[in-house]
């Protein structure tokens, strides 16, 4: 392949990528440059992507298993591997500030990373841009691994051995009711607090709004330590923060950043995007493509 032009957007993560074109069939070294930019940026953005539902579900296999859309799977038991992220429906319309669907995606204003509440996390979301506000609607990264760089060596021998409990429902139960059924499906579960990049290494702390508490810790103390964490990976100079474009595709490590979105006036603006998921493993381990 040609050389892509890689333009970094933040000292902690993310770069744009000019010169590539994603679909479902990708020479294999353009898949291990996506790959290998992923491990060192954590962020990518491929702007002018003609996409689809098709080619982002196809592209998505290459990278590794698509995660079932927990939100229709836990209500229903449909499987989904796409969700759409703003106010547009199926049918073109759209909801307006007042619907419980604007109220549910409010969650998303959060810090928090993709599916930390499953057992088995997310190794990277795929979300392209159809159509975006002209106020507002950005999405804000940080870099939970650039955090754990800058905490000094006490604070990384306390916090190496603990376990935190990711719980859907106390981060969201907050913004709107979770359906009982959706609920069920997503039992609390524990992950370590500190990952290791099985690639290069790097280490990062792991929490967000979805971590409830600290394993063995009382909850006062829990969200002492949490959200110190949290101020610690948000600080204002830390943030990448995006305005999307129509026909940008991003790709997220969710194994090392948290990100939010920061609202917009959904009576007035449009926004829709699409997003799938891949999914990881308990190790943090990038999954093998599927076959053909």
């Amino acid at each position: 392949m040609s050389k892509p032009d890689i333009q970094p957007l933040h000292a902690d993560l993310g770069a744009r990528v000019l010169g590539v074109t994603l679909s479902g069939t990708m020479a294999d070294d353009t898949l291990d440059f996506i790959r290998q930019s992923i491990e060192q940026y954590s962020l990518l953005c491929f702007p002018e992507q003609d996409m689809s539902d098709e080619k982002q579900l196809a592209f998505t296999r290459l990278l590794g298993t698509p995660e079932a859309e927990h939100v229709r799977f836990g209500s229903t038991g449909t499987v989904s591997y796409f969700g759409t992220v703003g106010n547009v429906k199926d049918d073109g319309s759209k909801f307006d500030n007042t619907s419980a669907n604007t109220r549910y995606q409010s969650g998303n204003q959060l810090w928090h990373s993709d599916s930390s509440f499953r057992e088995t996390p997310s190794f990277v979301s795929i979300l392209h841009a159809y159509e975006v506000p002209g106020e507002g609607g950005q999405t804000a990264f940080v870099s939970m691994r650039a955090g754990y760089v800058r905490l000094s060596n006490e604070m990384r021998e306390q916090i190496e051995p603990l376990h935190v409990i990711h719980d859907y429902v106390f981060s969201r139960s907050s913004i709107a009711p979770v359906n009982p059924n959706h609920a069920a499906s997503l039992p609390p579960v524990m992950h370590p607090i500190v990952r290791t990049n099985p690639v290069n290494g790097l280490k990062n702390y792991y929490i967000g709004s979805h971590a409830r508490s600290i394993a063995g810790w009382s909850g006062i103390d829990s969200r002492q330590l949490l959200d110190t964490l949290l101020e610690h990976t948000t600080a204002p100079e830390h943030i990448l923060s995006l305005a999307f474009k129509p026909g940008d595709t991003v790709i997220w490590d969710n194994r090392c950043i948290l990100h939010r979105g920061t609202g917009y006036d959904a009576n007035r603006w449009r926004r829709r995007m699409r997003q799938t998921r891949v999914v990881g493993c308990e190790k943090g381990v990038i999954p093998k493509p599927l076959q053909a």
